[in-house]
């Protein structure tokens, strides 16, 4: 179907969709899938952003080409210029403050985005706002239409809204260890990032009409269902991310050279160590991490990157300074890899050599391992992810613990480091996790196929916004 004559048909439908992401890669990637799951149904979608973070969205997808969807419409409005210094990897906090200044940047999008929802309701017999629960305040305008309706994204773990929303009274259904580790919400987030969501008022959250997640029963179906008795109007319709690598590639493919180096590896042999966008790490601690890694003996792809800036556009990014001739070593061995760009984290994953990841537990990265069916081993750094880890652990029991959560002001020491990455490679207890998460994969990728609970509830919230 050609371009013209898919939106034609999209635009005479009875709902155009507007997706308004929070301005950070796990939330701007979370939402450009979404974006893509909806318009598999025919409906119109408006992908609403700065042009900074459109073009970022869009550079960075993986497992498809966004340009290759042609009922995705991107909006890239202008906003205020915003500082971007870099991360502070010497913080009392983790979590990147630093990007705080593109934060209120984008409040500025609400005078524009309200002027579209008023132009699609003049066409289209409902118009549905899907808004990252983080910056509600861009989209609330919706409310004002006669034929408008929004509903919250969570691009959290259930686990995480469980522990925020219901309190003790709910952990019941938790064993009582879990309970004892679970980490206060105060100590994950920055007093500057807390901030900003008060400001922009708690009242915004009544326009909303329901709640979605990027999860399924697959996976958190205990948690999900306690959510339920607290807002019966929610959708659990993850995973977004592909999960399954098509073979025929896109025109815009370019295959990473560290893919061509894991064809050479034997299955489950290699772990792969990524701490995301918004992670940096002290040179003490890279120095630490290096020498663990070389001392498991176990092969690696380690992308060492800092964290975005707020603008991911501008060069002048930290480079992390290694041990005297490790990479030299690496490459005289064939040990390992060093991988200092934007990596395929997804392609990557789907590799049948990888057997095993260490990360920081952000929730599309755990999203993508499970389906990947890859165990994960844990090395939380802020906001969701201390749960996310819990979770993986001690709930799913699909993964093993580099840094717990109560020791996060402590630097990991080299032999910590070793002794978690064997502990996942090459014991018998590694072995029987990856098991584990190979099965779980599997019931994830039943769960989103024809017949399954994922695919059954995106059949149901498409229907209820076409009611």
């Amino acid at each position: 179907m050609g371009y013209n004559e898919a939106e034609k048909q999209a635009t005479e439908s009875e709902v155009t969709v507007v997706i308004v992401p929070f301005p950070a890669q796990g939330h701007l990637n979370q939402l450009l899938h979404l974006s893509r799951l909806v318009s598999s149904y025919n409906i119109q979608v408006h992908y609403v952003t700065s042009a900074i973070h459109c073009r970022q969205a869009k550079l960075r997808v993986q497992g498809w080409d966004s340009l290759s969807t042609p009922l995705i419409k991107f909006h890239e409005f202008p906003v205020p210029a915003f500082d971007s210094p870099p991360a502070n990897p010497h913080s009392p906090f983790q979590f990147p403050s630093h990007l705080v200044p593109s934060f209120y940047s984008a409040l500025h999008l609400r005078k524009q985005v309200a002027e579209l929802l008023s132009a699609l309701s003049a066409t289209a017999k409902r118009v549905v706002v899907i808004y990252d629960y983080l910056i509600p305040y861009i989209g609330q305008d919706v409310a004002s239409l006669p034929n408008g309706e929004a509903y919250s994204f969570h691009p959290l773990s259930a686990f995480r809204v469980f522990c925020e929303t219901v309190g003790e009274s709910g952990f019941e259904i938790i064993d009582d260890l879990v309970v004892k580790q679970l980490p206060s919400i105060a100590t994950t987030l920055s007093s500057e990032v807390m901030e900003f969501f008060y400001k922009q008022g708690e009242d915004l959250v009544k326009y909303s009409s329901g709640a979605l997640y990027n999860t399924c029963k697959a996976i958190e179906a205990p948690f999900l269902d306690v959510l339920a008795n607290v807002n019966d109007k929610q959708w659990a319709i993850g995973p977004f991310n592909p999960v399954e690598i098509c073979k025929a590639k896109y025109p815009s493919y370019v295959r990473h050279k560290c893919l061509d180096w894991l064809d050479k590896q034997v299955c489950d042999s290699v772990i792969f160590v990524s701490f995301g966008t918004t992670t940096s790490l002290t040179d003490e601690q890279v120095e630490s991490l290096a020498i663990g890694l070389e001392n498991s003996g176990q092969k690696f792809i380690w992308v060492l990157r800092d964290a975005d800036k707020a603008d991911i556009f501008l060069e002048d990014v930290r480079a992390y300074k290694l041990p005297n001739e490790y990479e030299e070593r690496l490459e005289l061995n064939g040990q390992g890899i060093i991988v200092r760009d934007w990596a395929p984290q997804l392609e990557m994953l789907a590799h049948a050599s990888i057997g095993g990841f260490m990360s920081h537990c952000g929730w599309n990265s755990c999203l993508e391992s499970i389906t990947m069916g890859v165990p994960i081993a844990t090395w939380p750094m802020h906001s969701d992810q201390p749960h996310n880890a819990l979770l993986v652990t001690k709930v799913l029991k699909i993964g093993v613990v580099v840094k717990d959560w109560a020791r996060r002001d402590e630097l990991v020491e080299s032999s910590t480091i070793e002794k978690a990455v064997r502990q996942l490679m090459v014991s018998q207890e590694g072995e029987e996790i990856r098991k584990r998460t190979v099965e779980l994969g599997m019931t994830v990728k039943r769960s989103v196929a024809q017949g399954g609970d994922t695919r059954a509830e995106i059949d149901d919230f498409i229907a209820h916004i076409r009611r």
